[in-house]
């Protein structure tokens, strides 16, 4: 893979590095689909344990390979391999990651000054009846609003999200996002975003952002 990789400059679905990562992402997706069926079945307990045990049996199959543990081992093996940080970023991350299965299907893209988001969460992300969990809604704003932060050409960590709740956001619907920066302040990066649901907004948020050196951040990377 090239190193340049620029997964936020459109909302199409960027090709996997190689048939691992497809096949990783097929896993991923039957995964999800297994936890929200998990979530919403009424089976009885003899098909729960059967299922248990034949999952059981799949954990052991894949842990027999050697394991890779954070998106820095991925990188380091084998000449990156696997690819490189950012490509990672878009396969593992807890959040809009294609290869993770805890996370919700989730596409991100910056046009000018404007980034953009689509995702729909299912039952396994309830909280109040038939509505996303808060803490789900923050987590998505925290993602959204990190990688909205390109705009300003100074990236960096999460220092504060203040989330607003002005209505109920709703599963099983697609929500879009939009997101935009306020204010630039030395390192800081003060950005906004909304969630909408069927041309209403149910959530918005104002995100602060400290900027970090490349050097903090390699430390950071490197466990210091």
């Amino acid at each position: 893979m090239s190193d340049i990789f620029t997964p936020f400059d459109s909302p199409a679905l960027k090709a996997p590095l190689d048939g691992e990562w497809a096949a990783k992402r097929e896993l991923a997706e039957a995964t999800r689909q297994l936890i929200e069926t998990l979530v919403t079945t009424t089976s009885d307990e003899g098909t729960l344990q059967a299922v248990t045990a034949n999952l059981r049996r799949q954990v052991e199959t894949l842990a027999a390979a050697p394991r890779l543990l954070g998106r820095k081992a991925f990188e380091e093996i084998e000449n990156g391999r696997f690819g490189t940080l950012t490509s990672l970023g878009y396969e593992l991350n807890p959040l809009d990651g294609k290869s993770n299965p805890i996370s919700p299907p989730f596409s991100i893209w910056i046009d000018g000054d404007v980034a953009h988001g689509r995702t729909t969460l299912g039952w396994q992300y309830e909280g109040p009846p038939a509505t996303v969990h808060g803490g789900f809604v923050c987590a998505i704003f925290d993602q959204f609003l990190g990688i909205a932060q390109l705009i300003t050409g100074q990236p960096g960590v999460t220092g504060t999200l203040t989330t607003r709740f002005h209505r109920p956001t709703p599963l099983n619907v697609e929500l879009k996002l939009v997101g935009r920066v306020k204010d630039v302040k030395g390192r800081k990066n003060i950005l906004t975003g909304e969630i909408w649901a069927n041309d209403v907004m149910t959530a918005s948020c104002e995100g602060l952002f400290i900027h970090i050196s490349k050097e903090r951040f390699l430390q950071m990377r490197n466990g210091g």
